[in-house]
């Protein structure tokens, strides 16, 4: 027999007799996760982002974890299995439950609009890999910006961007 003692809020201490013969029991809790059940379509398009490579690998980590979500219950095992955090297992499994497929694409972000249009970086790629410029073997971001009317940085973020 153990006694239990209890504060009230009035600050007095009231007792209680318990039972468990010392030995520390854990109560189980009912889980508040969402069951994840797919579609057929569902299931072939989180397939499909499952296997990408390069840059779809964050969407293809959350289509993983939606896809061992659906078989494992606990948010700790699909973390374990993923070598992630519990955390990141329950955000995309909430927002998979929201949203279906949607919720795992990237959200608009906060912060500056975009200053280059896609035409302009289609224009830099275009000359840049179509185009020689007169009296040199190939473009310097210099040269580039200055035909095009852009800075030097925005034709090296470009490059950079898109590996050229």
């Amino acid at each position: 027999m153990h006694q239990l003692r209890f504060k009230l809020a009035g600050g007095s201490v009231r007792s209680a007799m318990h039972s468990n013969a010392g030995k520390r029991t854990r109560k189980r809790l009912t889980s508040k996760l969402a069951v994840i059940r797919l579609s057929d379509d569902e299931e072939r398009q989180l397939l499909s982002w499952s296997r990408q490579r390069g840059s779809g690998g964050t969407r293809a980590l959350r289509a993983r974890i939606i896809l061992h979500c659906r078989k494992v219950r606990s948010n700790r095992a699909v973390a374990r299995k993923l070598g992630i955090t519990t955390q990141t297992v329950g955000k995309w499994r909430r927002r998979f439950s929201a949203e279906r497929t949607r919720g795992l694409l990237d959200q608009p972000r906060s912060g500056a609009p975009r200053s280059i249009s896609d035409q302009l970086v289609e224009a830099v790629l275009a000359k840049t890999l179509h185009e020689q410029p007169p009296d040199a073997a190939r473009w310097s971001s210099r040269r580039l910006a200055s035909v095009l009317g852009i800075s030097q940085r925005a034709v090296l973020r470009i490059w950079r961007t898109f590996e050229v």
